[in-house]
């Protein structure tokens, strides 16, 4: 997307190119055009430190206590916020929580239009913990985290793994669920997993559950 933005001279085209360079099903559109870099307060194991750059934030061999953007409140790109107003559904997820998902939603006008929206708003939980971001979180802690981020509830639906067979990379373990969460918002529980990439979600098993839902 970089070397397209050069060669185009347009963030949002280079995005379009991109699509088309792929072969992408469907159309993708940034958050916003503007310039911003995300950061992190990390805490380590001997102190708390301030990391900024996506790829640097799981590296940083820590635990990931807040993330934002920086210039803060930048605009939303105007199609995306029209795109969620007119959806009938929006899924969140599944993907890195604190550098794929969070992102996004600290775009304020767009964290204001998913508020907005009539449509529903599943939220898809990753399948397995990513070394330096989610480290032994559960469920219920990555719906906390957005929620503590964004001000409160967002989602109508969690959507959450519940086949934990096989194995998983070191230092990677299973996100399963807490018994908490189903007294806070409505859970649905299927076999979610990827048989030869059990850490991953089969992407026909979660289409056909989204649909079913």
């Amino acid at each position: 997307i970089t070397a397209l933005t050069d060669i185009t001279g347009s963030f949002e085209e280079a995005v379009a190119e991109t699509g088309r360079v792929l072969a992408v099903t469907g159309q993708v559109l940034p958050s916003t055009l503007h310039d911003v870099k995300l950061v992190a307060d990390v805490a380590t194991p001997d102190k708390s430190v301030v990391v900024k750059g996506e790829s640097e934030i799981p590296l940083a061999a820590g635990q990931v206590r807040r993330v934002w953007l920086e210039p803060s409140n930048p605009l939303a790109f105007p199609p995306a916020l029209q795109a969620i107003l007119n959806a009938d559904l929006v899924i969140m997820g599944p993907g890195s929580l604190f550098t794929s998902i969070l992102p996004n939603l600290l775009v304020p006008e767009l964290a204001a239009a998913l508020r907005a929206t009539r449509g529903l708003k599943f939220y898809v939980c990753n399948v397995a913990t990513q070394p330096g971001e989610t480290d032994g979180f559960s469920c219920g802690y990555h719906v906390k985290t957005l929620e503590k981020h964004l001000g409160g509830r967002l989602f109508d639906v969690i959507v959450c793994n519940f086949n934990f067979n096989g194995s998983l990379p070191e230092n990677v373990s299973w996100v399963r669920p807490d018994p908490g969460l189903e007294e806070s918002y409505p859970v649905y529980f299927a076999d979610l997993q990827d048989v030869q990439n059990p850490w991953r979600h089969d992407s026909t098993k979660l289409a056909k559950s989204l649909v079913d839902l």
